[in-house]
């Protein structure tokens, strides 16, 4: 889970123990040498896809960390490109990284956007989200978009139960439910409270027309399902 570059086991200690917020503040710096980053594989594989869709004019990175979405919108949009997140840490690394971008520090459960994107993407940061928070967010997302405006971001397959990494999840995600019940403030990040199934039906009930495409590039399992599909939710 680290490199000789990355955060210690110290650095991780005290980010788990610490908000959100504050925890990514301090993991900023070192964010990108850990492998919480969306690998370079998928951000390439879901821009390849959205080439059919294309081209798009201004878009938009949502909980854009150090801005590893950008690396999707910067081929595919004409116009402006942008990115919020509640980090202001992350934010700078961003800034480094894009200086041409537009980053705003906000709660992405409270975009300060309305009408102004025709693609918004997202990447690695659904398990920050509690089930009952996805209704609001995807309406935020849906304001922000212009009509016909898509919002585009991969969910991968879930893994079996019989495999090790079923049990991994499972693991953490029962000490992370553990740790925000003994311990204030919470530190909300789930890896299996985000279905796809509860997710279509989320984004449609807030207007966004719904479907998915195998990321071909991503690869496929041994029975031949994809490991990992693009959501389109495109707003009517």
């Amino acid at each position: 889970m680290r490199s000789s570059e990355g955060p210690s086991l110290r650095d991780l200690a005290v980010q788990v123990l610490s908000s959100v917020e504050r925890g990514y503040d301090l993991l900023a710096p070192r964010f990108d040498r850990t492998p919480y980053r969306t690998s370079d594989r998928l951000l390439d594989a879901t821009a390849e896809a959205l080439r059919a869709y294309g081209p798009f004019g201004d878009g938009l990175d949502v909980c854009c960390g150090t801005g590893a979405g950008m690396r999707v919108l910067k081929p595919l949009c004409r116009g402006r490109i942008a990115g919020v997140d509640f980090s202001a840490g992350m934010l700078d690394e961003a800034r480094e990284a894009y200086p041409d971008a537009e980053l705003v520090r906000a709660d992405v459960r409270a975009l300060p956007f309305v009408g102004e994107f025709d693609l918004a993407v997202s990447f690695g940061a659904f398990g920050h989200f509690l089930p009952a928070e996805r209704p609001t967010f995807f309406a935020g997302v849906h304001r922000a978009l212009r009509p016909g405006g898509l919002f585009a971001f991969p969910v991968a397959a879930p893994p079996r139960v019989t495999s090790r990494w079923y049990w991994r999840l499972a693991g953490f995600d029962a000490l992370m439910r553990l740790r925000n019940a003994v311990w204030r403030p919470p530190f909300v990040m789930y890896y299996r409270t985000f279905p796809l199934e509860a997710v279509r039906a989320d984004l449609a009930a807030v207007g966004f027309g719904v479907a998915t495409v195998a990321l071909e590039d991503y690869g496929r399992r041994e029975d031949g399902s994809p490991r990992c599909r693009l959501v389109l939710a495109r707003r009517a």
